[in-house]
């Protein structure tokens, strides 16, 4: 693997995040620096640049993001399993707090659940056990997906290397006990000032979203990064995709789980 390719990749993410103007596709240059090995590892090595960087200036880790849990956009990239992305303290936004569209790159919205754990968790493989006891509480959550990638022209190992194509995410404010939910089978329906834009339900991830879940906790252990009491888990949407449009305001209502308001600035 080129390391100078690389931090150059992820460089050039940066300037785009930055500057608000989106790159060029990544993924002829990411397969130049894997040099004929693995080009996912250098992806997620592209991601990893960004987050040591984020680091660096001080910003605070808070948990991960879960992408690629629909089997029908795993098909559209050719790919048999989730990503990855870290979630940031400065994505993080209040339950129908207005946000300015300029803070995310084409910006577009999809309705989670998402999982707040009390407990690290730190086998190799964990099971749907393991991650119950160590959810504290799950929240209904929006997330604001972006792509420093112009016109979202991304294969799999773009939006590795975007931070798993992430931007901002809004959290509900009632918390669920797990034993009160029906992940797999809850209803999940998006609202636009009124108009119905997404439909769903907790088996659109992966079947359940503790399937996600699972998948992400083994992954982390296995990057040696294990996930920790205190982190929030996006675990994947539970329905399409919208875009957005200056002045929207999305409800999303998750049976069991009441609603979250995403709320954009008309200007």
């Amino acid at each position: 693997m080129n390391h100078e390719q690389i931090i150059e990749i992820a460089r050039r993410l940066a300037e785009a995040e930055h500057s608000g103007t989106p790159c060029l596709p990544l993924r002829d240059d990411i397969l130049a620096a894997a040099q004929g090995g693995d080009s996912i590892a250098a992806a997620y090595a592209v991601q990893q640049q960004n987050t040591e960087r984020r680091l660096g200036r001080g910003e605070r880790l808070v948990g991960r993001k879960i992408g690629l849990t629909s089997k029908v956009v795993q098909r559209q990239l050719g790919v048999d399993q989730p990503d990855f992305g870290m979630l940031f303290a400065s994505m993080a936004v209040g339950d129908g707090e207005e946000i300015a569209l300029s803070r995310v790159l084409q910006p577009k919205v999809e309705a989670e659940i998402a999982l707040v754990l009390e407990r690290d968790l730190v086998q190799e493989r964990h099971t749907f056990a393991d991650l119950i006891s160590a959810t504290a509480y799950a929240l209904p959550a929006i997330e604001v997906v972006g792509s420093r990638i112009a016109n979202w022209d991304i294969r799999l190992i773009d939006t590795v290397a975007d931070n798993a194509s992430s931007g901002l995410f809004v959290l509900g404010s009632r918390p669920v006990k797990l034993s009160q939910l029906d992940l797999a089978g809850c209803a999940m329906r998006m609202q636009n000032q009124g108009d119905i834009v997404s439909q769903g339900n907790g088996a659109a991830c992966l079947g359940n979203p503790l399937n996600a879940a699972v998948w992400l906790a083994d992954m982390m252990v296995k990057v040696g990064a294990p996930l920790k009491a205190g982190d929030v888990l996006m675990t994947g949407a539970l329905g399409p995709m919208v875009a957005v449009q200056t002045g929207d305001a999305f409800v999303a209502e998750i049976e069991g789980l009441g609603a979250v308001r995403a709320a954009f600035a008309k200007e």
